[in-house]
Protein backbone atom coordinates (compact mmCIF):
# COMPACT_ATOMS: atom_id res chain seq x y z
CA UNK A 1 0.00 0.00 0.00
CA UNK A 2 1.65 3.26 -0.98
CA UNK A 3 0.27 6.44 1.07
CA UNK A 4 1.40 9.97 0.82
CA UNK A 5 -1.44 11.62 2.84
CA UNK A 6 -3.41 10.76 5.67
CA UNK A 7 -7.27 11.85 5.92
CA UNK A 8 -8.37 12.11 9.49
CA UNK A 9 -12.25 12.54 10.01
CA UNK A 10 -12.90 15.14 13.75
CA UNK A 11 -15.78 13.79 15.61
CA UNK A 12 -15.02 10.35 17.37
CA UNK A 13 -11.48 10.10 15.88
CA UNK A 14 -9.74 13.63 17.52
CA UNK A 15 -12.13 15.02 19.20
CA UNK A 16 -14.81 12.78 21.37
CA UNK A 17 -17.85 14.85 20.69
CA UNK A 18 -19.95 12.02 19.24
CA UNK A 19 -21.34 10.63 22.42
CA UNK A 20 -21.79 14.02 23.76
CA UNK A 21 -25.61 15.24 24.12
CA UNK A 22 -26.67 12.14 22.96
CA UNK A 23 -28.91 11.38 25.67
CA UNK A 24 -30.67 14.34 25.90
CA UNK A 25 -30.77 14.50 21.97
CA UNK A 26 -32.70 10.67 22.83
CA UNK A 27 -35.13 11.95 25.26
CA UNK A 28 -36.23 14.90 23.17
CA UNK A 29 -37.08 12.82 20.54
CA UNK A 30 -39.03 10.08 22.86
CA UNK A 31 -41.31 12.56 24.19
CA UNK A 32 -42.30 13.72 20.71
CA UNK A 33 -42.66 9.70 19.73
CA UNK A 34 -39.72 8.47 18.40
CA UNK A 35 -38.61 4.91 20.42
CA UNK A 36 -34.99 5.68 19.78
CA UNK A 37 -32.22 5.62 22.06
CA UNK A 38 -28.68 6.69 21.91
CA UNK A 39 -27.18 3.74 19.91
CA UNK A 40 -30.07 4.09 17.57
CA UNK A 41 -28.87 7.78 16.60
CA UNK A 42 -25.21 6.40 16.59
CA UNK A 43 -26.16 3.50 13.99
CA UNK A 44 -28.48 5.82 12.21
CA UNK A 45 -26.59 9.49 11.83
CA UNK A 46 -22.77 9.13 12.65
CA UNK A 47 -20.62 10.89 10.05
CA UNK A 48 -23.89 12.59 8.40
CA UNK A 49 -23.93 16.13 7.12
CA UNK A 50 -27.03 18.02 8.78
CA UNK A 51 -28.55 17.95 5.70
CA UNK A 52 -28.40 14.15 5.06
CA UNK A 53 -29.72 13.58 8.94
CA UNK A 54 -32.13 15.82 8.68
CA UNK A 55 -33.89 14.59 5.55
CA UNK A 56 -33.51 10.69 7.07
CA UNK A 57 -35.25 12.25 10.31
CA UNK A 58 -37.96 13.38 8.71
CA UNK A 59 -38.78 10.59 7.05
CA UNK A 60 -38.84 8.90 10.75
CA UNK A 61 -40.93 11.76 11.96
CA UNK A 62 -43.88 11.82 8.76
CA UNK A 63 -44.15 7.96 9.96
CA UNK A 64 -44.11 8.73 12.95
CA UNK A 65 -46.96 11.43 12.86
CA UNK A 66 -48.59 9.72 9.28
CA UNK A 67 -48.53 12.64 7.35
CA UNK A 68 -46.19 15.29 5.97
CA UNK A 69 -44.77 17.26 8.38
CA UNK A 70 -44.92 20.87 8.25
CA UNK A 71 -41.48 23.02 7.69
CA UNK A 72 -42.36 24.95 10.06
CA UNK A 73 -43.36 21.75 12.46
CA UNK A 74 -40.20 19.46 11.51
CA UNK A 75 -37.67 22.58 11.95
CA UNK A 76 -39.09 22.96 15.49
CA UNK A 77 -37.94 19.29 15.89
CA UNK A 78 -34.57 19.04 14.21
CA UNK A 79 -33.52 22.57 15.99
CA UNK A 80 -34.54 21.31 18.99
CA UNK A 81 -32.57 18.16 19.04
CA UNK A 82 -29.67 19.92 17.87
CA UNK A 83 -30.54 22.53 20.89
CA UNK A 84 -30.67 19.29 23.29
CA UNK A 85 -27.05 18.64 21.81
CA UNK A 86 -25.01 21.44 21.80
CA UNK A 87 -26.15 22.50 25.18
CA UNK A 88 -23.71 19.68 26.30
CA UNK A 89 -20.97 20.99 24.06
CA UNK A 90 -18.59 21.66 26.75
CA UNK A 91 -18.76 18.34 28.12
CA UNK A 92 -16.19 17.45 24.44
CA UNK A 93 -13.46 16.42 25.36
CA UNK A 94 -10.29 15.04 23.14
CA UNK A 95 -9.99 11.46 22.46
CA UNK A 96 -7.66 10.29 24.44
CA UNK A 97 -4.09 9.77 22.70
CA UNK A 98 -5.14 11.47 20.17
CA UNK A 99 -2.54 14.53 20.34
CA UNK A 100 0.28 12.57 20.93
CA UNK A 101 -0.47 10.15 17.91
CA UNK A 102 -0.59 13.77 15.59
CA UNK A 103 2.79 14.84 17.37
CA UNK A 104 4.10 11.55 16.04
CA UNK A 105 2.47 11.68 12.40
CA UNK A 106 3.42 14.62 11.60
CA UNK A 107 7.00 14.05 12.23
CA UNK A 108 6.73 11.61 9.19
CA UNK A 109 6.75 12.69 5.76
CA UNK A 110 2.96 12.15 5.62
CA UNK A 111 0.76 14.95 4.28
CA UNK A 112 -2.43 15.40 6.73
CA UNK A 113 -5.70 17.00 6.56
CA UNK A 114 -9.12 16.75 7.79
CA UNK A 115 -11.79 15.72 6.03
CA UNK A 116 -15.04 16.13 8.75
CA UNK A 117 -18.63 16.30 8.38
CA UNK A 118 -19.14 18.95 10.32
CA UNK A 119 -19.93 22.60 9.22
CA UNK A 120 -16.40 24.48 9.07
CA UNK A 121 -17.57 27.16 12.12
CA UNK A 122 -17.56 24.12 14.03
CA UNK A 123 -15.05 22.26 12.83
CA UNK A 124 -12.49 25.12 13.18
CA UNK A 125 -13.58 25.40 16.57
CA UNK A 126 -12.86 22.47 17.81
CA UNK A 127 -9.87 21.98 16.04
CA UNK A 128 -8.17 25.21 17.10
CA UNK A 129 -9.74 24.76 20.44
CA UNK A 130 -8.15 21.44 21.23
CA UNK A 131 -4.68 22.13 19.86
CA UNK A 132 -5.04 20.35 16.49
CA UNK A 133 -4.21 23.49 14.00
CA UNK A 134 -0.96 22.97 14.07
CA UNK A 135 -0.67 19.56 12.53
CA UNK A 136 -3.00 20.38 9.61
CA UNK A 137 -1.09 23.62 8.14
CA UNK A 138 -4.75 25.11 7.13
CA UNK A 139 -6.09 21.75 5.48
CA UNK A 140 -9.62 21.63 8.01
CA UNK A 141 -11.88 20.59 5.66
CA UNK A 142 -15.73 20.67 5.90
CA UNK A 143 -18.46 18.98 3.59
CA UNK A 144 -19.87 22.65 3.54
CA UNK A 145 -17.29 22.84 0.50
CA UNK A 146 -18.92 19.76 -1.21
CA UNK A 147 -22.23 18.99 -2.80
CA UNK A 148 -22.87 15.55 -1.27
CA UNK A 149 -21.98 14.54 2.77
CA UNK A 150 -20.74 11.43 3.66
CA UNK A 151 -21.63 8.54 2.51
CA UNK A 152 -20.42 10.07 -0.39
CA UNK A 153 -17.05 10.17 -1.04
CA UNK A 154 -17.78 14.06 -1.84
CA UNK A 155 -15.09 15.86 0.65
CA UNK A 156 -12.47 13.02 0.46
CA UNK A 157 -12.20 13.74 -3.01
CA UNK A 158 -11.97 17.46 -2.42
CA UNK A 159 -9.47 17.12 0.79
CA UNK A 160 -7.01 14.59 -1.82
CA UNK A 161 -7.43 17.61 -4.55
CA UNK A 162 -6.40 20.11 -1.88
CA UNK A 163 -3.64 18.30 -1.25
CA UNK A 164 -2.09 17.46 -4.46
CA UNK A 165 -2.73 13.70 -3.82
CA UNK A 166 -4.41 11.20 -5.67
CA UNK A 167 -7.58 9.64 -3.68
CA UNK A 168 -5.94 6.18 -4.01
CA UNK A 169 -2.70 7.49 -2.19
CA UNK A 170 -4.92 8.62 0.43
CA UNK A 171 -5.44 6.76 3.95
CA UNK A 172 -8.36 8.11 5.35
CA UNK A 173 -9.28 7.05 9.54
CA UNK A 174 -12.86 6.76 10.23
CA UNK A 175 -15.11 6.07 12.93
CA UNK A 176 -18.28 5.58 11.55
CA UNK A 177 -20.19 3.29 9.29
CA UNK A 178 -21.14 6.40 6.82
CA UNK A 179 -17.29 7.78 6.88
CA UNK A 180 -15.75 4.23 6.01
CA UNK A 181 -18.28 4.06 2.95
CA UNK A 182 -17.13 7.58 1.45
CA UNK A 183 -13.38 6.85 1.65
CA UNK A 184 -14.18 3.32 -0.14
CA UNK A 185 -16.08 5.03 -2.20
CA UNK A 186 -13.07 7.64 -2.97
CA UNK A 187 -11.32 4.88 -4.27
CA UNK A 188 -8.76 5.58 -0.66
CA UNK A 189 -7.54 3.14 1.81
CA UNK A 190 -9.62 2.95 5.22
CA UNK A 191 -8.72 2.20 8.55
CA UNK A 192 -11.77 2.46 11.37
CA UNK A 193 -11.18 3.64 14.74
CA UNK A 194 -12.97 2.88 17.58
CA UNK A 195 -11.33 4.65 20.41
CA UNK A 196 -14.61 7.04 20.70
CA UNK A 197 -16.69 7.50 23.59
CA UNK A 198 -19.75 6.85 21.15
CA UNK A 199 -18.73 3.39 19.72
CA UNK A 200 -20.46 0.38 20.72
CA UNK A 201 -19.58 -3.48 21.46
CA UNK A 202 -19.76 -4.37 17.43
CA UNK A 203 -18.46 -1.03 16.51
CA UNK A 204 -15.33 -2.49 15.04
CA UNK A 205 -17.20 -5.44 13.09
CA UNK A 206 -19.30 -2.81 11.20
CA UNK A 207 -16.36 -0.63 10.13
CA UNK A 208 -15.25 -4.00 8.95
CA UNK A 209 -17.92 -4.61 6.95
CA UNK A 210 -18.22 -1.39 5.65
CA UNK A 211 -14.45 -1.26 4.20
CA UNK A 212 -12.15 -1.01 6.57
CA UNK A 213 -9.24 -2.63 6.37
CA UNK A 214 -7.77 -2.63 9.40
CA UNK A 215 -9.35 -1.72 12.88
CA UNK A 216 -8.08 0.30 15.59
CA UNK A 217 -8.78 0.77 19.18
CA UNK A 218 -6.65 3.47 20.50
CA UNK A 219 -4.37 6.51 19.41
CA UNK A 220 -1.22 4.18 20.53
CA UNK A 221 -1.10 1.25 18.08
CA UNK A 222 -2.93 3.84 15.21
CA UNK A 223 0.13 5.84 15.70
CA UNK A 224 2.40 3.14 15.63
CA UNK A 225 0.91 1.28 12.61
CA UNK A 226 1.29 5.13 10.54
CA UNK A 227 4.93 5.01 11.80
CA UNK A 228 5.30 1.22 9.89
CA UNK A 229 3.72 2.28 6.51
CA UNK A 230 6.21 4.95 5.95
CA UNK A 231 9.00 2.65 6.31
CA UNK A 232 7.04 0.14 3.80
Amino acid sequence: MTVEAVLFDCDGVLVDSEIVGLEDAAEFLRERGFDWGPEDLIRRFAGMRTDQFAADLRRAYDEILGRPSGDGEFDALLNGMIDARRARRHEMTIVPGALDMMERTAATSLALAVASSSAQVFLDDKIERYGFAPFFDGHVYSADHVEHGKPAPDIFLFAAERLGKRPADCLVIEDSVHGVTAGVTAGSPVWGFTGGGHCLSDHAERLEDAGAARVFSDHGTLAAALADIVKL
